[in-house]
């Protein structure tokens, strides 16, 4: 039972110091998203985030990495959306940067992986 408790307790820590954007959503230009971003990590690690159908400020995303591959449909709001842990934010033209959170198996602990990925 106390697992549970740790568990709510840094998950409310968490969701305690994150600030809501207080901007709308609002339709972005799809031709600054759609296409392949690849990138790889500081422990040399790839990863592709292909996005597709953007349509107003919703697009169709698939992140591959490792055996990690995820594909969901995703909101875009202040040129950043999220993927499961993975937060995709352009940056520049044609540049972006990717933010995973990573949970070792081993110990269980957390750590950011960040990189940036450029479309091809």
């Amino acid at each position: 039972m106390a697992d549970v408790w740790s568990i709510i307790s840094a998950n409310y820590k968490t969701v305690g110091m994150t600030v809501p954007s207080n901007t709308p959503y609002v339709a972005v230009d799809p031709n600054l998203y759609e296409g392949s971003w690849t990138g790889k990590y500081s422990d040399q690690k790839t990863f592709k985030i292909t996005v597709s159908n953007v349509t107003g400020f919703r697009a169709k995303v698939q992140y591959q990495s490792g055996g990690t591959n995820k594909y969901q449909e995703v909101l875009i709001k202040d040129n950043a959306f999220r993927i499961g842990d993975t937060k995709f934010a352009l940056t520049a033209n044609n540049t972006a940067l990717i933010k995973n959170v990573v949970t070792d198996a081993a110990s269980g602990q957390t750590y950011l992986d960040q990189a940036y990925a450029k479309r091809s």
